[in-house]
């Protein structure tokens, strides 16, 4: 299965911040650029994935899927 996270893509900051909470957590991470591949739940860190979705203010996250959606145009 997968997880995408846009915030981890499309911020650096917020990815480096994620590899680091995930790394502690002591789980093996297994990730492309915003995608997070796990077996079974129990695999993930919800506090990470949950500090990595809370990171991106509403409005944040809103610019960067529009600005995706021009490039696409």
């Amino acid at each position: 299965m997968s997880l995408y996270l846009m915030s981890i893509y499309g911020d650096e900051e917020n990815a480096k911040n994620f590899d680091r909470e995930y790394e502690a957590s002591g789980k093996k991470m297994n990730r492309g650029k915003s995608c997070v591949r796990f077996k079974k739940l129990d695999d993930l860190p919800l506090d990470v994935i949950g500090n990595a979705v809370a990171s991106t203010p509403l409005a944040a996250f809103i610019e960067m899927y529009e600005n995706s959606r021009r490039r696409q145009e």
